[in-house]
C-alpha cells in the first residue's frame, strides 16, 4: 500500500469537498423538482383525463411507489456498482420520465412515466446523503449533508416557479403553449435540463472512499481522502475503514436483525423518524398547494403565487439548518421543529374550520384566509429549518458501517411509503372529512414526533461514521 504524505485540511480542501457534495446534491434538486412539478398540473391533468379525486391522488402519488422501489434497490446497486454509476442511472431515469410525462396520451401512460421518475427520485434520495456522509470530514458532515435538503427545496421552488411561469405564459395550465402542447406538458418537459446536468456532474466527481476500500482500491481511496477530505493520515483512515467493512461484507437483512420485533432498535428509529417526517403533511402542501388555495377561493394566479412564496420560504429557512445542524445538534433542532410545526398546523386546522360554502363555491372569510396562509408558511419555516434536512442527515450517519446501506434504504423506503399514503389520501380526505380534520391529524403527528425524538433519537453530531454504535 502506498503511503500518502500527510496533508493538513486547508481552505482548498473545504472548497473542494463543498463543490463535490454540491454536485452530488443535484440529485436532491431533481428529487424536489420531479416530485413537485405536478403541483401546477394537477387540475389540468384532472380535466384532460376526467379524473376522480381518488384517481387524481393516485396519479400524483404513483411516483412515490417508484420511489420506494428505487430507494430499496439503490443501496444494493451502490454497493455493487459504486455511487457514481448509480447517480448516472438516476439521471437517465429522470430524463426519460420528464419526456414521457410531457408527451403522455392517457392517464395510464402518465402514471407509467411518473413511476419511472419515482425510481430516479428513490435512487437520488438514498445515494446523495450516503455519498456525502462518506466523502465529508466529520467537522463538516452535518452542514454538507444538509445540502441534500437545500437542493430538494431549490428543486421544489424551481418546479413551482417554472410551473407559474409556464402557466402565465400560456394563460393557464390547460392552455396550449409551444408547438401545440398544453402548458402542463411543458411543466414536465422542463425537467430534462437539470436531469442531464446531474448526469454530467455525476461523471466528474470522485468515487466514495468507502466503496473503493471495499473493492481493494486502496490507493484511489487514499487519494480521495487526502485530496478531498483533507485527511492527515489517509493510510490509517483506510485501515480504519477496512476494519469496519470487514464486519459489513455485503449489507443484508441479517445485519439488521435485533430484539425489537426482529430488527435492530436503530433501524426502527430510522423507519419511524422517516415516517413522521411525512405524517406531518409537508408534501400535502408541496404537491397540492395550488389546488388547495384555489379550493378555498384564491384565483389560479394567486394560488401559483402563494405556492411559490411557500417554496421560497422553504429554501431560505434550509440555510438556518445548514448553519446550526453542527453547532446546536440534531436532537435540539428536531425538538424545536416539532413544536413549531404543531403551531402552524393547528393554525391551519382552525382557519379551515371557518370555511363557508360547499362544493366548488368554498371560501375562507377574512381573516381566516390570511391565518391559513400564515399557518402554512409558519409550518414550512420550522420544517425547512429542522425536520426537512435533519432527518436526511440522521439517516445518512446514524447507522454503523456494517448496516448503513441496507438500513438507509429501508429508512428511505419508509419515508416514501408514508409520502405515498399521505399524497394519495389527501384529496380523498379533503373531500370526505374536510381540511380541518386533515390538518388536525397532521398537527397530532407533530406532537408525536416531539416525544419520539425526546425518547428514542440519539445525537450523532461530531462523531465519525466509524464511531457510530451498533
Amino acid at each position: 500500500m502506498s503511503k500518502t504524505a500527510p496533508a493538513a485540511p486547508t481552505r482548498a480542501h473545504t472548497v473542494k469537498v463543498i463543490g463535490i457534495s454540491t454536485a452530488a446534491a443535484v440529485g436532491g434538486f431533481l428529487f424536489g423538482f420531479d416530485s413537485s412539478v405536478i403541483n401546477g398540473a394537477v387540475d389540468a391533468i384532472g380535466e384532460r383525463f376526467a379524473l376522480s379525486p381518488a384517481l387524481s391522488g393516485f396519479t400524483v402519488s404513483i411516483a412515490l411507489l417508484g420511489c420506494v422501489v428505487g430507494a430499496w434497490y439503490a443501496g444494493r446497486l451502490a454497493d455493487a456498482w459504486g455511487r457514481k454509476r448509480v447517480m448516472v442511472l438516476g439521471s437517465i431515469l429522470f430524463t426519460v420520465s420528464s419526456v414521457g410525462s410531457g408527451l403522455a396520451f392517457a392517464v395510464w401512460d402518465l402514471m407509467l412515466w411518473r413511476f419511472v421518475g419515482g425510481l430516479g427520485i428513490g435512487i437520488a434520495s438514498v445515494i446523495a446523503p450516503a455519498y456525502i456522509a462518506e466523502i465529508a470530514p466529520p467537522r463538516l458532515r452535518g452542514a454538507l449533508a444538509s445540502l441534500q435538503q437545500l437542493a430538494i427545496t431549490l428543486g421544489i421552488f424551481v418546479a413551482l416557479f417554472s410551473d407559474a411561469l409556464v402557466a402565465g405564459a400560456a394563460g393557464g395550465a390547460s392552455a396550449p403553449l409551444w408547438w401545440g402542447l398544453d402548458a402542463w406538458r411543458w411543466m414536465f418537459l422542463v425537467g430534462v435540463v437539470p436531469s442531464v446536468v446531474y448526469g454530467v456532474l455525476a461523471l466528474g466527481i470522485p468515487e466514495s472512499p468507502r466503496f473503493l476500500v471495499g473493492r481493494h482500491r486502496d490507493e484511489e481511496a487514499e487519494r480521495v481522502l487526502t485530496d478531498v477530505s483533507g485527511e492527515t493520515d489517509a493510510s490509517a483512515k483506510v485501515i480504519e475503514i477496512r476494519g469496519t467493512l470487514r464486519k459489513e461484507a455485503r449489507s443484508s437483512f441479517a445485519d439488521l436483525r435485533g430484539p425489537r420485533l426482529g430488527l435492530h432498535p436503530l433501524v426502527w428509529v430510522g423507519i419511524i423518524m422517516a415516517a413522521l417526517q411525512q405524517l406531518t403533511g409537508i408534501n400535502a402542501i408541496f404537491y397540492y398547494s395550488t389546488t388547495l388555495w384555489q379550493s378555498v377561493g384564491f384565483t389560479e394566479a394567486d394560488s401559483f403565487s402563494a405556492s411559490v412564496i411557500t417554496a421560497a420560504t422553504n429554501v431560505v429557512l434550509t440555510f438556518v439548518a445548514i448553519a446550526f445542524v453542527d453547532r446546536v445538534g440534531r436532537r435540539s433542532l428536531l425538538l424545536a421543529g416539532s413544536a413549531g410545526m404543531f403551531v402552524g398546523l393547528a393554525a391551519m386546522a382552525f382557519a379551515f374550520s371557518q370555511q363557508v360554502g360547499s362544493g366548488q363555491e368554498v371560501s375562507l372569510p377574512e381573516p381566516y384566509g390570511l391565518i391559513a396562509l400564515i399557518g402554512a408558511n409558519w409550518f414550512v419555516v420550522f420544517f425547512a429549518a429542522t425536520w426537512g434536512p435533519v432527518m436526511w442527515v440522521m439517516l445518512g450517519e446514524m447507522f454503523p458501517n456494517r448496516m448503513r446501506a441496507m438500513a438507509l434504504a429501508i429508512g428511505t423506503a419508509s419515508n416514501w411509503i408514508f409520502n405515498f399514503l399521505v399524497t394519495t389520501l389527501f384529496p380523498v380526505g379533503t373531500e370526505f372529512v374536510g381540511l380541518t380534520f386533515v390538518y388536525g391529524a397532521f398537527a397530532l403527528f407533530a406532537v408525536v414526533s416531539f416525544f419520539f425524538v425526546q425518547r428514542a433519537v440519539p445525537e450523532t453530531a461530531r462523531r465519525s461514521l466509524e464511531e457510530m454504535p451498533g
